[in-house]
C-alpha cells in the first residue's frame, strides 16, 4: 500500500467511524473465506457492514471521532462491524459468534458509550428499530380497533335479535 492508498483508507475509515451509530470489534482468526462471506452477507441483510482494516490505519482514523475509545481493542486480526441502526451490528456479530467459536467479540462503542463484550451482547438482545416501530403501530392501532368494535357492537346485537325473530316467525 503506498502513501496515497493509506491516506484514502484512513479517510474512508474516518467517515465510517463518524457516521456509524454502533461499531463492534471482534477477532476473526481461523475463519474461512466462506465464513467471512457469510458474515458479510448476514450483515448486509441486517443493514450493517463488516470491514477488515489494518489496525494502525484504523487507530489513525479513530482520532477525533466518538468511537476513539475502541482503539486499544485493535490488536491482532480484527474485524469491524458497524451500522447506523444501534442494534444491527451488535446483533449480527453476536449471532455469528454463537455459530462460530473462532469469532470472538472484543467490545464496541455506541455513540460515545464504550461497550465490553457483555454490553454488545446486551445491546444485541434489544429489538431492532423496525420491530420497535411495528410494536408502536400496533399499540396505536389497538385502541382504534377496540373503539370500532364497541361502536359496532350495539348494531350487531340489534341485527341478531331481528334475525332471531325472523327465524322464529316461520316456525
Amino acid at each position: 500500500m503506498d502513501r496515497a492508498e493509506k491516506a484514502a483508507a484512513v479517510a474512508e475509515l474516518n467517515g465510517v467511524f463518524k457516521a456509524a451509530n454502533t461499531v463492534v470489534v471482534a477477532h476473526y482468526a481461523g475463519l474461512t473465506v466462506a465464513q467471512m462471506q457469510s458474515l458479510r452477507k448476514q450483515a448486509r441483510q441486517a443493514g450493517a457492514s463488516v470491514k477488515v482494516a489494518k489496525n494502525r490505519l484504523a487507530k489513525i482514523a479513530l482520532e477525533g471521532t466518538d468511537a476513539a475509545s475502541i482503539g486499544p481493542l485493535l490488536k491482532g486480526p480484527t474485524v469491524i462491524a458497524y451500522s447506523n441502526d444501534p442494534v444491527a451490528a451488535s446483533k449480527v456479530s453476536t449471532d455469528f459468534a454463537k455459530a462460530n467459536e473462532k469469532f470472538v467479540i472484543l467490545g464496541g462503542v455506541m455513540g460515545k458509550t464504550t461497550l465490553d463484550p457483555n454490553g454488545v451482547k446486551a445491546l444485541a438482545s434489544l429489538p431492532s428499530l423496525d420491530e420497535l416501530r411495528a410494536k408502536i403501530v400496533g399499540l396505536i392501532q389497538a385502541p382504534a380497533t377496540k373503539i370500532a368494535q364497541v361502536i359496532n357492537a350495539p348494531a350487531a346485537k340489534v341485527a341478531r335479535v331481528i334475525q332471531a325473530y325472523a327465524n322464529k316467525s316461520p316456525a
